[in-house]
């Protein structure tokens, strides 16, 4: 800074305004320090401005999967919401693992960021980083509520209700369930929502259960195999699929099948609405969870958290999902 306000032909204050309070600097003193700092390639260091004044602009975010545009969407929401507040969000994708989740959260609280955002993964039993004590601020996104931890999440049972509802509301009387595993959180409680619409039917409605190994295409089309090998008066005639790609290899198993055509015969509808549920054969109905609003709430819980420390009291937040209809059913 003192080589910058040399050649700037100003004092090291006013370089430190330009940098931090550019509204207190005229244009035309702005330009000057902005010359010198290009021509040094002079860049302040955030790392050291943080240990020095106890305040860092950074917020780290760790996803679970990056290739999944609803966690995409959540960093788009949470970037924006940061932005608004003067600061910056930088992710990092654990990949669906353990060893990275806590590599990565260890080393935003070493590097000093503001506080971290964690799309933790979504297993029912607690997972390690919970045990540990993090200096940081940690707000939780899709994930299970955390009496300690300030939260957002959708709410998987109303959009397993919604979805199971529509094929209900279509006149479909022989549903399955199909999704797994079962420890996985967002799955468990989705069922849940199914088996609640069904129930308010008493007994008019069927539902059955198909547990699988996981939410791929492969995995759906093994649900739609077992589907087509079933007796035509056994078959049912709705599916909830628990995410959009397990419903994408239902449909691609039923594609060409006589007597098995989507949605004549065999509605379904997937979850999330990601970009496989509009690229499908057959575009599915889908229940559209509200990423990007996720993402801002999780910014605006961390920063009244931040802000607020003494008087700050931990909230769980949990945002409506919405029915996406397409040709699936």
């Amino acid at each position: 800074m003192a080589d910058v306000a040399r050649l700037a032909g100003v004092s090291p204050g006013t370089v430190s305004h330009v940098l931090n309070h550019p509204h207190r600097v005229t244009p035309h003193t702005r330009a000057r320090v902005q010359a010198a700092i290009d021509e040094l390639g002079f860049a302040p260091d955030r790392r050291a401005r943080a240990l020095a004044g106890g305040a860092s602009t950074l917020i780290g975010f760790i996803v679970v999967d990056l290739t999944n545009s609803y966690f995409v969407d959540m960093a788009r929401g949470a970037q924006e919401a940061a932005q608004d507040a003067g600061m910056t969000v930088l992710l990092a994708d654990s990949a669906m693992s353990a060893d990275r989740e806590l590599t990565y959260l260890q080393l935003l609280d070493e590097e000093r960021f503001a506080g971290i955002l964690l799309v933790p993964r979504p297993t029912i039993a607690d997972d390690v980083w919970r045990s540990r004590s993090w200096t940081r601020d940690i707000v939780l996104l899709n994930a299970q509520p955390v009496g300690d931890r300030c939260g957002v999440a959708p709410d998987d049972e109303l959009g397993g209700y919604k979805a199971t509802r529509h094929l209900i509301e279509r006149g479909r009387r022989d549903l399955v369930f199909a999704g797994g595993p079962f420890t996985l959180h967002p799955v468990a409680a989705r069922h849940r929502g199914a088996q609640r619409a069904v129930a308010e039917t008493n007994g008019g409605v069927r539902l059955s259960t198909v547990a699988t190994e996981g939410l791929r295409p492969r995995h759906g089309r093994e649900v739609g195999d077992r589907l087509a090998q079933t007796r035509p008066a056994d078959r049912p005639d709705g599916v909830v699929a628990a995410a959009d790609l397990l419903g994408l290899g239902v449909v691609q198993a039923l594609a060409g099948r006589p007597g098995l055509s989507v949605p004549d015969d065999l509605s379904v509808v997937g979850y999330d609405n990601n970009q496989a549920s509009w690229e499908s054969p057959v575009p599915l109905t889908t229940v559209a969870q509200p990423g990007h609003e996720i993402g801002r709430t999780a910014v605006r819980l961390l920063l009244e958290e931040m802000r607020e420390r003494a008087s700050h009291q931990h909230q769980q937040v949990l945002l409506e999902p919405s029915l996406v209809v397409r040709s699936s059913s």
